[in-house]
């Protein structure tokens, strides 16, 4: 189904394969009003709400776990974007099939179809060595990825925030301040630098155009460093809610999300606890925002618009 086929037949576009996600529809804006054609590609693709209807957007139906669906997404696409992502396995989802069987499957059909600008979307916490069945994927997809096509590029971005119902950084914040005593992971010690998802979706989108960038791996977080405990005191403060914080060990964490993990939407995994156990911050070695000549926008001036008062 077309939302605009004169467009798309008229000159190759740029495929955001998990674009109706949270980043993937960010990506799919910038996109467009960079001036670019788009195929929406998802299992369930939907049009952007604010999407006008002259917008040169194709939305296709496809699922990264099939040959077929990844081969009709490519046609009359120039770039590629791998916005997919997993956060929860699922009985019947993976994130082995996701983020490596998948990535691998899209890279590869982008090669054999000659698109050579490719950008996938990882993880910095990415590493094959992690305790964590997610970081361990991310870490093999981007291999899988590089395997295929040694000239993609691999953005890995921090923890990320906006507007909007995918928001599951300042959106669960929000929901702990609602309790008389909030937990928290460790000391609430954990770094992170919140990127906002239009920021990340914006150096994506000029990865995706003219020219092309020298460097390959780019690491991306937003201007602040800031502790789980910190963010947690913004969002308070923001909200008016101030409330008292308990430090709780990661085993006792550790142990909550084995008992939850018999639940088919476990609202707590395993490898969530282990993603809080160590810092998520880009490293100074990798592609940043300077390079890409971007300035993105602090959680504390974002949150005005990102989580509105009660």
């Amino acid at each position: 189904m077309s939302h605009d086929q004169t467009a798309t037949a008229d000159s190759a576009s740029t495929l955001v394969f998990g674009g109706s996600g949270f980043l993937g529809t960010a990506v799919v804006r910038e996109l467009i009003e960079a001036g670019r054609s788009v195929r929406l590609a998802a299992r369930h693709p939907n049009l952007p709400d604010w999407a006008e209807p002259d917008d040169p957007i194709e939305l296709v139906s496809a699922d990264i776990r099939s040959d077929d669906d990844v081969t009709a997404a490519l046609r009359n696409t120039d770039a590629v974007v791998n916005a997919v992502s997993l956060y929860v396995e699922r009985r019947r989802i993976s994130f082995d099939e996701i983020h490596v069987k998948g990535a691998s499957r899209l890279a590869q059909s982008a090669r054999d179809a000659g698109i050579e600008r490719f950008i996938h979307v990882s993880s910095i916490s990415a590493d094959s060595r992690s305790a964590s069945a997610y970081v361990r994927a991310r870490a093999l997809g981007e291999e899988a990825v590089i395997d295929a096509l040694p000239r993609a590029t691999i953005v890995r971005p921090s923890v990320l925030f906006g507007p909007g119902p995918g928001d599951a950084l300042l959106s669960n914040l929000a929901g702990l301040t609602r309790l008389p005593l909030i937990p928290l992971f460790g000391r609430g010690q954990t770094r992170m630098q919140p990127l906002h998802v239009r920021d990340l979706a914006r150096a994506i989108a000029h990865l995706a155009g003219e020219p092309v960038s020298p460097r390959r791996l780019f690491e991306l977080g937003g201007p602040d460093i800031m502790s789980y405990r910190e963010i947690l005191h913004l969002v308070m403060a923001h909200l008016g809610r101030e409330r008292p914080l308990m430090p709780v060990p990661f085993f006792v964490w550790l142990a909550v999300a084995r008992l939850l993990s018999v639940l088919p939407s476990p609202p707590l995994t395993r490898d969530q606890v282990v993603l809080m156990t160590q810092d998520n911050l880009a490293s100074s070695a990798m592609g940043s925002f300077p390079d890409l000549g971007l300035l993105p926008h602090s959680l504390r001036d974002s949150l005005p618009l990102c989580l509105q008062q009660p």
